[in-house]
């Protein structure tokens, strides 16, 4: 007998916390009976019983979470609603609630609501942030506050950020992805600095610290056919791992990320929106600055250079309590995070609601030094390792001639290929990260470019060359180089 799926077990438990849905007692009738059979059987009911307080911490945290949104006081309304109906019995009532808020759409609303939050939920015993590490309160905000003139003039000007700019010859970007490179390089584990725990191929490339990850050798792909109607957030993550129609992207992505765009979403961005006008931010320039060095000279993006301002200036005012306001300093190539969703969403509340969700479950993994294993040093250490294992005749000449191929797909890794592919492929690789809820994808890329362009690589004497063989990304097709890298007899 199968094991019922976690995230709906989880969904069932949370709906008991909620107006409409009664508590349900836990059963436990089975324990008695457990406890008769074998030694093996025990062990594996005291597991179970670990994982379930595990899971009794997590429905709480989810709980206190939803209680304070828009679809709580929504979801208590319609539930107080249903009370007035004559169908409902009071012998009967928590059923008969509960049936009429599933007829009506509430229960799958919830539903895609706590498998969001499943997903942006720190794991049980996550440690909180030391005190040395918390933000201070910024009692100096009010005065980065813009003049009266120039909140107005930014008001007049806010669709056509592009046609006018600060003085931007004092800035320069904070930090470039070869910068963040060579602090990765840098990493050590204190725990594990027993030359025996590593193995030769470590010392081949730049990440020296021992990590979990996958190499991909058996991996395949799980095919899940659901359709958009349904409005089911699993169903439209499962379908995406065969890639999204051009017609339907906009709409799935949306249902995966669970971004519904509704009023409060839209009075949210305009509240950031206002605060972008008021407040006059060092962070500010340096969007602008992004932006210019990125977006405007890409061929396919510079068309958004307002949409871009616009998120990228909106998404820096998140709190106000510390700096930068949203806490994230915007690096060289920030903005391309954001390029590419303005070909799907011409809406700023409903393209910046987007690219928030996107942010938080994914791309800041890409500039945060973490263990994790879609974390930009897992991605840089299994690129590597795919690199040692499928080509290691093409690892060690490049390192042979200093080009470490890290050095050259770093950039590609830290920016998930954005202004690297073509739209229409980073599209597609981008499905897959929604899809299988992992950046792993992004590593496997870049080794199958490697293993695609192998041939000319193998010819190369320095450096610059082979990053002239590697220079244009635009013509190649993303998912036949993942099937041939991922599937190939002979690699």
């Amino acid at each position: 007998m199968s094991e019922p799926c976690v995230e709906d077990s989880v969904s069932c438990r949370v709906c008991c916390h909620l107006p409409g849905y009664g508590g349900l007692s836990c059963d436990a009738a089975g324990l008695t009976d457990a406890r008769r059979k074998s030694h093996r059987h025990h062990i594996k009911i005291m597991i179970m019983l670990d994982e379930s307080a595990e899971l009794s911490v997590s429905i709480t945290q989810i709980v206190q979470r939803l209680k304070g949104t828009h679809l709580h006081s929504q979801l208590e309304k319609q539930a107080k609603e249903c009370l007035h109906k004559p169908e409902i019995k009071l012998e009967t009532l928590k059923d008969d609630v509960r049936r009429l808020l599933k007829a009506s759409g509430w229960e799958r609303k919830l539903q895609n609501a706590v498998y969001r939050e499943l997903h942006i939920l720190p794991p049980p015993g996550h440690p909180r942030a030391p005190p040395e590490h918390t933000k201070e309160p910024l009692a100096y905000m009010c005065k980065a506050q813009r003049p009266v003139t120039e909140q107005k003039e930014l008001t007049n000007k806010w669709n056509e950020m592009g046609t006018d700019e600060p003085d931007l010859s004092k800035f320069r970007p904070v930090y470039a992805p070869k910068d963040f490179l060579e602090v990765l390089v840098g990493l050590r584990n204190p725990n594990n600095e027993r030359s025996e725990d590593l193995t030769v191929r470590s010392h081949w490339g730049l990440i020296q610290v021992s990590l979990n990850i996958h190499l991909f050798e058996s991996e395949h792909i799980h095919i899940g056919k659901k359709v958009v109607s349904e409005q089911d957030s699993a169903a439209a993550q499962q379908y995406s791992r065969q890639g999204c129609p051009t017609g339907l992207r906009a709409q799935l992505w949306s249902l995966i990320l669970n971004t519904t765009n509704d009023p409060e979403d839209i009075t949210q961005y305009e509240q950031l929106k206002a605060r972008v006008i008021h407040h006059d931010l060092l962070v500010d320039n340096l969007i602008y600055k992004d932006v210019k060095l990125t977006a405007s000279n890409d061929d396919y993006y510079f068309v958004f250079e307002d949409y871009l301002y616009q998120v990228s200036k909106s998404g820096s005012e998140q709190s106000a309590v510390v700096y930068p306001p949203n806490g994230v300093i915007p690096f060289h190539g920030f903005s391309m995070y954001v390029a590419p969703l303005c070909f799907l969403y011409n809406e700023p509340s409903k393209l910046y609601s987007v690219f928030r969700e996107m942010y938080i479950r994914y791309f800041f993994r890409l500039h945060s030094i973490s263990s994790h294993p879609s974390g930009i040093v897992s991605l840089c250490l299994q690129f590597e390792r795919l690199l040692q294992t499928h080509l290691p005749q093409l690892f060690y000449h490049l390192r042979e001639i200093g080009a470490q191929p890290l050095r050259i797909a770093f950039k590609w890794i830290v920016r998930a290929f954005s202004g690297y592919l073509s739209t229409d492929q980073l599209l597609l690789l981008w499905d897959r990260i929604l899809g299988y809820d992992s950046l792993e994808i992004v590593a496997v890329l870049a080794a199958a470019v490697f293993a695609f362009r192998a041939e000319n690589l193998m010819e190369v004497t320095s450096l610059a060359s082979a990053e002239a063989v590697l220079a244009d990304l635009s013509t190649l097709k993303v998912m036949p180089l993942l099937q041939i890298f991922l599937f190939a007899t002979s690699v």
